[in-house]
């Protein structure tokens, strides 16, 4: 009788833990499904067609489309003004470069690794986000030697 009463108040706590478990699931939806997603830079269109937004504003949370250099230069050249687009698109849309999450980095040519790389270091603060970097096969768009894209926290009063 006593095992049968110890299953019955465990039976009784799971469903309670259970229970708290989908309330939080449906009270973290709520807090996001009223949340629209903001076009806040340029709509690239081709044949005017939307193809892609140039920054998008979800909630707390802003998405840069990737960044080119579309000048002759070399990587180093590129880098920096790819960098400094990216800050101008940041700041305008209320956050910085310290608040960069997740940085995606698309390399023309692998070999142009280490002098990016030149460029890039220590322009994300002390404690720089996470990042992707790769070679894409046939180029980046443009003739640009290196693309970059990223995802950034705002500012709480943005």
């Amino acid at each position: 009788m006593k095992h049968k009463q110890n299953r019955r108040n465990l039976l009784k706590k799971m469903g309670v833990a259970f229970t708290a478990i989908l309330g939080m699931g449906a009270l973290s939806a709520s807090n996001t499904s009223n949340k629209k997603k903001e076009v806040v830079g340029d709509i690239c269109t081709d044949q005017d067609i939307p193809l892609f937004s140039g920054a998008v504003r979800h909630g707390d949370t802003l998405y840069i489309a990737g960044k080119g250099a579309h000048f002759e230069g070399d990587i180093k050249a590129h880098t920096d003004h790819v960098l400094k687009e990216l800050e101008k698109e940041l700041i305008k849309n209320g956050s910085s470069m310290e608040q960069v999450l997740k940085v995606n980095v698309y390399l023309a040519d692998l070999a142009d690794y280490k002098a990016m790389n030149e460029v890039y270091r220590g322009r994300f603060g002390a404690h720089p986000p996470v990042r992707t970097t790769v070679a894409t096969y046939g180029g980046v768009p443009g003739n640009s030697l290196v693309e970059i894209d990223c995802i950034a926290a705002l500012n709480s009063n943005a």
